[in-house]
């Protein structure tokens, strides 16, 4: 399918920038910019929770004047925001900057969801979203290799490379969005419906709990390896690797069994089944010799990695199939707040739990996770019930 073809080359086109963004960044900004810390902590995390509400803002505006013309002017909004990296050298003018930057991820999240949805059948939708996400961790894995020789090189001048590639990165998505049809705008009212849909607001919120095995993949489990256990620093990458791999080689396979929100549900469950079975076993790698940490930690990775999988096919298809079909732009901004709302909350509160209550943290971090999961099923059932009489009122004022 052609447009399949060109979303996934649009992907492709930044996610290797933002891969090696991901690797640098934290780097660039203490040793280049000249910032402290605790400063990038705060202007990141202030940046997110701007970013998080924007992106609810263009994705209403996605749904007013189509979504692949706020595609392409968020892309470029976000490649001038890297650039802008390159020259600023102050807290305000990086804190401005990296508010540009989140805004444009966020928005652009949005737009590229509802553009999907715009043109791609309902029943075919979870499956090319997870060609996409397959897509989107090969380039991670290619950016985060580009990324790991400028830090090898350790320069001003390779950090500045990296920047420089993922906007160029950005406008290349840009240009190739241009390609794909755009989108009628449906939108029949200037409110945000989505501000008021209560069962689909839980729905969100239960999503965002089981993403924060996000941090805890690129954050907790790190440190969890190199403070708690015995195994070898090297670990780390390795379980990366393991991670995108398998969601480069799998993603797309578990995804064929999602078809609506009943498998989608029950998707979700078994995801988190899996991610309380992955805390689990990463908790079993403190206090073991060293080649037996590194097996466990091995196995916990693919198991939670199997778990990330299931979760994610049978998310993307519940936040299509609960979403309006004439305000997609806007539920989608809405639901991918998850996102930003892990990456914002999830360090602190991982890092204390997990690190701080050592095994016991993560148990609580499991059953966390299937708690969540378990809990989606009768929220997706809610928020179908509701959208159902929401619909059957208006049809009834129509008529």
């Amino acid at each position: 399918m052609r447009t399949t073809k060109v979303l996934a080359v649009a992907q492709a086109a930044n996610s290797v920038g933002d891969g090696a963004f991901y690797v640098c960044s934290a780097l660039y900004f203490t040793r280049v910019v000249g910032l402290s810390p605790t400063l990038v902590g705060v202007a990141l995390t202030a940046a997110w929770a701007v970013g998080a509400v924007a992106g609810v803002g263009f994705g209403h505006l996605a749904d007013r004047v189509g979504p692949r013309r706020v595609a392409v002017g968020l892309a470029v909004g976000t490649a001038a925001a890297l650039g802008s990296f390159l020259v600023v050298r102050s807290f305000w003018a990086f804190l401005v900057a990296a508010c540009v930057y989140a805004c444009g991820q966020c928005g652009l999240a949005a737009a590229r969801q509802a553009l999907l949805a715009g043109l791609v059948e309902p029943r075919q939708r979870t499956r090319v979203r997870a060609v996409l996400q397959s897509v989107v961790n090969g380039g991670l894995a290619v950016g985060a290799g580009l990324g790991g020789v400028a830090l090898h090189v350790d320069t001003p001048a390779a950090y500045l490379a990296v920047f420089a590639v993922d906007a160029v990165g950005f406008v290349v998505a840009a240009v190739v969005l241009r390609g794909v049809p755009e989108v009628a705008a449906v939108a029949r009212t200037g409110r945000l419906g989505v501000l008021r849909d209560r069962p689909y607001a839980l729905v969100a919120l239960l999503n965002s709990v089981l993403l924060l095995y996000m941090p805890m993949l690129s954050l907790v489990v790190p440190l969890w390896v190199v403070e708690r256990t015995s195994a070898p620093k090297w670990v780390v990458g390795l379980l990366f690797v393991l991670n995108t791999g398998a969601v480069v080689l799998g993603q797309v396979r578990l995804a064929r069994g999602v078809t609506d929100l009943r498998t989608a549900a029950r998707s979700v469950r078994r995801g988190g089944v899996l991610l309380l079975a992955s805390c689990v076993v990463f908790s079993l790698a403190a206090g073991v010799p060293d080649r037996v940490a590194v097996v466990v930690l091995v196995v916990a990775a693919g198991v939670q990695v199997v778990g990330e999988m299931l979760h994610g096919a049978g998310s993307w298809e519940i936040g299509f199939g609960l979403a309006p079909a004439d305000q997609q732009g806007q539920y989608q901004g809405f639901y991918g707040t998850g996102t930003a709302v892990a990456r914002t909350v999830g360090p602190l509160l991982l890092t204390t739990l997990v690190l701080g209550g050592g095994v016991v943290g993560w148990l609580v971090l499991g059953v966390l996770f299937l708690a969540a999961a378990l809990a989606m099923t009768p929220a997706v059932a809610w928020s179908r019930r509701a959208g159902a009489s929401a619909a059957g009122k208006t049809i009834g004022v129509g008529a």
